[in-house]
């Protein structure tokens, strides 16, 4: 089987999620229309923005019932990250703590899809094995 490389996030407004997703991301999107916006990060993974309104299925769920993930090299650019994210105003649902894998904080986009920005600490790998 092959590995995902592209996750869809259902969001009310594609082109305001998008507008945030760019500023975040730091990049413009790839595509973009009235009901999809999409982004290509690297290493190819793709993030899509597609409107609840219009997606086929119908989709029944909403944000909060996954995280996108962010890691980050140290501790202390998860505060800084915290710092900026802040600044710009994303709603935080969990401040800067250090858990038994490291340091993390938890936001929130326009959707209320969560953003987890973390380190692992000494010891851990980002797949979860032992250093």
């Amino acid at each position: 089987m092959t590995s995902p490389n592209f996750v869809i996030l259902y969001v009310d407004q594609p082109q305001q999620s998008g507008a945030f997703y760019s500023a975040l991301l730091g990049r413009e999107p790839v595509e973009s229309s009235p009901t999809f916006v999409l982004f290509v990060l690297d290493a190819g993974f793709k993030l899509g923005l597609w409107s609840r309104h219009t997606v086929e299925p119908a989709a029944t769920a909403a944000g909060g019932g996954a995280e996108i993930v962010f890691a980050l090299d140290t501790p202390d650019a998860v505060d800084a990250a915290h710092a900026d994210w802040s600044r710009r105003g994303l709603k935080i649902l969990q401040t800067p703590t250090d858990m038994d894998f490291g340091r993390t904080f938890v936001a929130l986009d326009p959707d209320n899809h969560r953003l987890r920005v973390y380190w692992l600490s000494d010891g851990e790998q980002a797949n979860g094995e032992q250093k």
